[in-house]
């Protein structure tokens, strides 16, 4: 199986254009502010998840923030560190907008940490499965970081389209190897989704999964067959089964532990995690949080008797 050139071109040109969809003036306007406060290492901020498939601005916009230097957008060894070591770091923003506060939740990694985490190889598979869905470009420094992010982009389509086809069925429509590479994704992370969210991921832009199977498919050098029903049959191998399940039962066994972990550093690194858990009891329970300087400064050792007065209130169970 050979790589075809031009497939992969194609495909990186739909990419390019699926970044530079124009996006509600809000959005674009918070992705102009999150890129200064990176001390000039801001090199793009993508905006992706379910209010870019809705158009809403209510709840938590989801961004990515690629940087040059992690030091260079901290100021600080220790977050930068932790960051480079088990990217991405989490940090909350909240910002007024016209009158509205919009409520931003960010990753941040640099930008060959990106490209890294892209590769159909890598062992976390959390990144890749996230940019083969649509994403948008809200802010980017320059036209080299603009090709830089449609590049990675494009090849965490092709690295999906290589799970999907070693992993899907023989045979099938396009939205059946993408829904069931979906399931898998989110089978390997510590998170619970309903058994319907692959389902509605595909459903939302099927056309655009449909259009961009094949193509990634040739980019990464897998033939395969279709007919006039659009049905597709990858040249997958017994053998390259057999060892793409191999493969993904060892990311599957890793995939939690590895969200455990970052969960746990995301207790001292998640910047502004303080004030995104508030307005989230204080969103789903109507019990109003206050906290006092030290609960702040020290979030772990004040956790019990916080969440112990959250229970007397009635904002937990």
């Amino acid at each position: 199986m050979n790589a075809d050139r031009s497939a992969l071109e194609e495909l990186t040109r739909a990419i390019d254009a699926e970044l530079a969809l124009p996006l509600p003036e809000a959005i674009t306007a918070m992705a102009e502010w999150l890129a200064t406060q990176g001390h000039g290492s801001v090199v793009a901020v993508l905006f992706y998840g379910s209010n870019l498939r809705s158009g809403m601005l209510d709840g938590v916009l989801d961004f990515y923030i690629l940087v040059d230097s992690l030091r260079g957008w901290y100021q600080r060894l220790l977050p930068a560190a932790a960051n480079r070591l088990l990217p991405p770091n989490i940090l909350y923003f909240e910002r007024e907008h016209e009158g509205q506060t919009l409520r931003a939740k960010v990753a941040l990694l640099r930008i060959d940490q990106f490209h890294d985490a892209m590769r159909a190889g890598c062992l976390d598979t959390t990144m890749w499965a996230r940019y083969s869905q649509p994403a948008a470009l809200a802010w980017v420094r320059d036209a080299g970081a603009r090709t830089s992010a449609g590049v990675a982009v494009a090849q965490a389509v092709v690295s999906a389209a290589h799970w999907a086809a070693c992993l899907g069925p023989e045979t099938g429509v396009a939205e059946d190897y993408w829904e069931g590479l979906f399931r898998r994704t989110y089978s390997a992370e510590l998170r619970v989704e309903k058994a319907s969210r692959a389902q509605a991921i595909t459903s939302w832009a099927e056309a655009r999964y449909a259009a961009m199977l094949p193509l990634a498919w040739r980019a990464s050098g897998i033939d395969f067959e279709s007919d006039n029903d659009q049905v597709l049959r990858p040249a997958i191998t017994s053998r390259q089964r057999q060892r793409a399940a191999a493969g993904w039962k060892f990311r599957h066994v890793l995939g939690k532990p590895l969200n455990f972990i970052r969960l746990m550093k995301s207790a001292y690194t998640f910047e502004g995690g303080v004030d995104y858990l508030i307005w989230k009891i204080e969103r789903h329970s109507g019990v109003k949080v206050e906290l006092t300087p030290w609960q702040r400064r020290h979030p772990i050792l004040a956790s019990p008797r916080v969440l112990w007065n959250l229970r007397k209130r009635g904002a937990i169970r």
